[in-house]
């Protein structure tokens, strides 16, 4: 999958919430775009394709991040800030979804750019349509800017 165009990266820890959300891309018919990363150092490994992901194109940029705030390694605000401090990624969204209701988790991440901040529902039902809600927007409803769509393109 490394020189695979993806759609949307997940940066999850919890196997839970990954089959989850893999379950609810699966229903939407986006499965085959996904790819899982389980911390946030392997994230910033796939997103700047250094160490297992040297090979990956960096232009390859999914259409979005679905990235978790409490992750080992590297935690999801370290993450975002790198992406949206790069030039290369900083037009990439990113959509913070997390456990976590504390205000100054919500301000941190929309300090650092974060596109948008869900809180994960504890319901299975509601948190598998949350994420394909996420999904269809992300994947069909959003316009991207044209010099990122341009780099999509011409990488496919």
């Amino acid at each position: 999958m490394i020189d695979q165009i993806v759609d949307v990266l997940l940066v999850e820890d919890n196997p839970d919430d990954v089959a989850l959300a893999l379950h609810a891309f699966k229903k939407s018919n986006f499965s085959n775009r996904v790819h899982v990363v389980r911390d946030g150092a392997e994230a910033l490994e796939y997103i700047f394709c250094t160490g297992a992901y040297a090979g990956r194109k960096i232009d390859q940029v999914p259409r979005f991040i679905l990235l978790d705030l409490k992750l080992p390694k590297v935690d999801g605000l370290e993450v975002l800030k790198r992406i949206k401090s790069d030039p290369r990624t900083k037009h990439t969204p990113v959509v913070m979804m997390t456990s976590s209701r504390e205000e100054n988790d919500l301000v941190a991440s929309y300090a650092l750019g974060v596109n948008s901040y869900i809180v994960k529902p504890v319901d299975f039902q509601q948190f598998v349509e949350s994420t394909r809600t996420l999904g269809l927007y992300w994947l069909l409803l959003n316009e991207a800017p044209a010099s990122t769509t341009a780099k999509r393109k011409t990488a496919a």
